[in-house]
């Protein structure tokens, strides 16, 4: 079967809320795609019913798959769904849609046939709804070490929507190490290494109070995977052998 224009990776923990909602959304919009699409949820260690959910929706959706991964961690379950799917172009998307899967065909071509094209909450034009200041301003402050400590210049390494170009997504992701929150930093730090351009697109965004990152419990395990990145860039791990 000749392999898809568009590949969807939802990385999915303990979603049995959201997920059915953010499903028939993404269906809805890909139905009228003019180029094929393949949706791939990757349940990563659930305990609520995240995995039989999806299970059943893909009884009357050919074109979505489901894997189950035991370890948690939404980089490993990413990288999974990125080393699995084989689209042109492959698109990872957090199960809550903070962003509004009609602003995907921003990421894509026509609009933007880039290497990596991530979401911006920050660039001009950028909108974010209902976000708590604190969150915003510690989310800031993490930025501001991320462009301090490995990739200077670019405003919003975190939100939880990116477009690969299918070769690239398969070059950087099997160099990649991390598994926790800041595995997407990681992940650009490889392909600057690489020589891909990075391409921020600015979004609207809205803030969904059920996220899963704490500040208090992970911002730390953050700062030290940032040191962790500096340390492989600093060593070589991420050039690509000669």
């Amino acid at each position: 079967m000749d392999s898809p224009f568009l590949s969807i990776i939802i990385p999915a923990f303990n979603e049995e809320a959201r997920l059915p909602h953010a499903l028939g959304q993404v269906f809805n919009y890909i139905k009228d795609l003019p180029s094929s699409t393949e949706v791939i949820v990757v349940e990563n260690g659930s305990t609520d019913r995240t995995l039989q959910i999806a299970r059943d929706f893909a009884k009357t959706r050919p074109n979505l798959r489901v894997l189950h991964e035991t370890s948690a961690g939404k980089g490993q379950a990413v990288r999974r769904g990125i080393m699995e799917s084989s689209g042109g172009f492959r698109f990872i998307c957090d199960a809550d849609l903070s962003m509004p899967i009609e602003e995907l065909g921003r990421f894509i071509p026509p609009a933007c046939d880039c290497d990596i094209s991530i979401a911006s909450r920050e660039m001009p034009g950028a909108t974010r709804h209902s976000e708590p200041n604190y969150r915003h301003l510690t989310g800031r402050v993490f930025n501001l070490l991320i462009r301090l400590l490995v990739l200077p210049g670019l405003q919003d390494t975190q939100c939880g929507f990116k477009c690969f170009r299918g070769s690239v997504a398969e070059d950087v992701f099997r160099f990649q190490t991390l598994t926790g929150w800041a595995f997407d930093v990681e992940i650009l730090t490889i392909a600057r290494r690489h020589g891909y351009q990075i391409t921020e697109i600015p979004i609207q965004w809205y803030y969904k109070g059920e996220s899963k990152v704490s500040i208090l419990r992970d911002s730390w395990r953050m700062l030290l995977d940032l040191l962790a990145i500096r340390r492989n860039v600093r060593l070589g791990r991420y050039e690509i052998p000669s």
